[in-house]
């Protein structure tokens, strides 16, 4: 059986309500005092990385996993100090979300995309750490086609191509026309050439799962043709996009849509599929899983429900997960000996 992973918490996930954050010291205390998680997932904030650094070693709390937004031609060495500060830190893996525009104004092609990760993966491992490519609204993954076409561009060179699965920003897209228009994809999905619903065969996902190249998985619950955030907008005062769903029914008050539970069933199937894809596979590359609550426009920003409530009983459903598939596959003859989740 594959080894098992390690359970992160999304920093911006460390708060109650969104815009009333703890300080630094409270946020690794309130994760490490939950008891799920093993580490923190946050690259320290610029000016505070000092505070950081002290409180991952005051609570033994490591932060092995963070993230940053990068522009091509405008961030290279950013992202050369970013992976810097993540050694420093005492991270093993740094996630690089790429916009899908240049500095310059130009759509990024293919090939643009995959020489970054080229420079990315070589910077990396100069210093002895990974780097992974994100699924994500906004950046150059948003056209989730373009995914295979570039990890299939950074094999070719025989290199490795490291991925991070967020879901989130696959199932967005769910029996959603707008969402699908935002990246030209709309009719591809009605043809039938690119299916979204992880419980139809040929889905995207399971494609992706199947090529074993997901090294972090991003657990965020989220709903097909979920309600937008109707309490956040941006400078055009367009609602935030639906990319985030409470996990736990909200209490009255807390959310400002309607909610149901049988909504988060695609987003659980995935977690349930990547799960059993590291169970049954001895060479598989997971490495880190992360809860995803966060307070950004699109997902939380104004929420009225606890932030780190929701993380703390996605990371504890994600371990109930763990060990019930185990218990499932010790009943089959095909896995003998299984390792159970710390």
């Amino acid at each position: 059986m594959a080894k098992t992973f390690l359970l992160g918490c999304n920093g911006r996930g460390a708060q109650h309500l969104p815009g009333n954050p703890p300080s630094i010291d409270d946020q690794f205390r309130m994760v490490k005092e939950s008891g799920v998680f093993d580490y923190f997932d946050r690259l320290p904030q610029p000016g505070l990385e000092k505070e950081y650094i002290a409180a991952a070693q005051k609570h033994h709390l490591p932060i092995l996993t963070g993230l940053w937004t990068y522009t091509l031609g405008r961030d290279e060495k950013l992202l050369v100090d970013n992976l810097r500060l993540t050694k420093e830190a005492g991270g093993e893996c740094h996630n690089i979300m790429l916009y899908a525009t240049h500095a310059s104004g130009h759509a990024i092609s293919n090939e643009a995309v995959a020489d970054f990760y080229l420079f990315a993966y070589d910077q990396a491992r100069r210093i002895g750490i990974d780097i992974t490519f994100e699924v994500h609204i906004y950046m150059w993954s948003e056209d989730v086609r373009r995914v295979n076409q570039v990890a299939d561009l950074v094999q070719a060179r025989g290199v490795p191509f490291n991925f991070l699965l967020d879901h989130s920003h696959v199932l967005i897209k769910l029996d959603n026309p707008e969402e699908q228009e935002r990246c030209g994809m709309r009719a591809a999905v009605e043809a039938g050439d690119i299916i979204l619903d992880p419980f139809e065969p040929g889905n995207i996902v399971d494609d992706w799962i199947g090529r074993n190249m997901t090294l972090w998985h991003a657990v965020r619950p989220v709903a097909p043709n979920g309600p937008k955030n109707l309490w956040a907008k941006d400078e055009q005062g367009n609602a935030g996009r639906a990319c985030q769903y409470p996990f736990m029914r909200p209490r009255p008050g807390e959310f400002h849509s309607e909610w149901f539970a049988y909504k988060l069933e695609p987003f659980k199937e995935v977690v349930k599929k990547v799960l059993r894809h590291h169970r049954d596979t001895p060479d598989s590359r997971l490495r880190y899983i992360t809860t995803e609550i966060i307070d950004l426009i699109d997902y939380g920003q104004n929420a009225r429900y606890s932030l780190f409530e929701q993380s703390v009983a996605i990371g504890g459903w994600i371990r109930d997960l763990w060990q019930t598939l185990n218990v499932e596959a010790a009943k089959d003859d095909r896995f003998p000996a299984l390792e159970k989740i710390a």
